[in-house]
């Protein structure tokens, strides 16, 4: 079994990339932040602040939160209910970055994204896939790019879904976002150090998809 860890801030295009990469590797895609969004979304729902810990103990008690894989493609299911479609806005967004702080939370995510790595090869981005996840991963990346290219990006991924976003918006929750990743106590968003770092500022999708490949491909053949 072969993982390949990527890390990076929100909007960095993880997602999409790591979609791409699993699918031209024949190997299994695990979107580990879209769990926490579906740990967000389930809060939100419920009215369940995380500064409540007995309230989110009580809610992750009553969570039943599986991966279902259809045509190599990830579904995540919320107690029966496809959420694929459902946990992209912003305001799930700032949940699950809040929520990810919490040791209660992570501890009930952790052996579900450990358990995928073992009984599969997997690309698997997060914010801490290679530094706690999957520390042993033989291939680790850091994807990245500057705020406002993250911002924009996000922007065009809402407005094509119809949704209406500002700009200025946007940037300002991905600014947050990337404060309250690399500040938390808990496995807090950084690149591990034996991870490559691929900057896709400058790059469209297929120069980004590229540049990660060409990396992978190079990691793979030194290890």
């Amino acid at each position: 079994m072969i993982a390949v860890a990527i890390d990076g801030p929100a909007g960095a295009g993880k997602s999409t990339l790591a979609r791409r990469l699993a699918k031209h590797k024949g190997f299994i895609y695990v979107d580990t932040g879209a769990l926490y969004r579906a740990v967000g979304l389930k809060m939100l729902r419920n009215n369940v602040s995380c500064d409540n810990l007995k309230a989110v103990e009580e809610l992750l008690a009553s969570t039943e939160l599986d991966i279902r894989f259809v045509e190599g493609e990830q579904v995540v299911m919320l107690d029966n209910e496809n959420v694929n479609g459902l946990i992209r806005t912003p305001e799930v967004s700032m949940m699950a970055s809040d929520c990810s702080a919490l040791p209660i939370v992570r501890a009930f995510l952790l052996d579900m994204q450990r358990n995928l790595a073992k009984r599969n090869s997997v690309v698997m981005d997060g914010r801490d896939i290679g530094t706690v996840v999957l520390p042993d991963a033989k291939v680790k990346i850091f994807l990245t790019a500057s705020p406002l290219a993250r911002a924009k990006r996000r922007c065009n991924e809402l407005l094509e879904k119809g949704m209406t976003v500002e700009l200025t918006e946007v940037l300002k929750d991905i600014e947050q976002r990337d404060y309250n990743d690399s500040h938390r106590d808990i496995a807090p968003l950084k690149q591990a150090e034996d991870a490559a770092l691929v900057d896709t500022t400058e790059l469209d999708l297929d120069g980004s998809f590229e540049l990660l490949l060409k990396t992978v491909d190079a990691l793979a053949e030194e290890k």
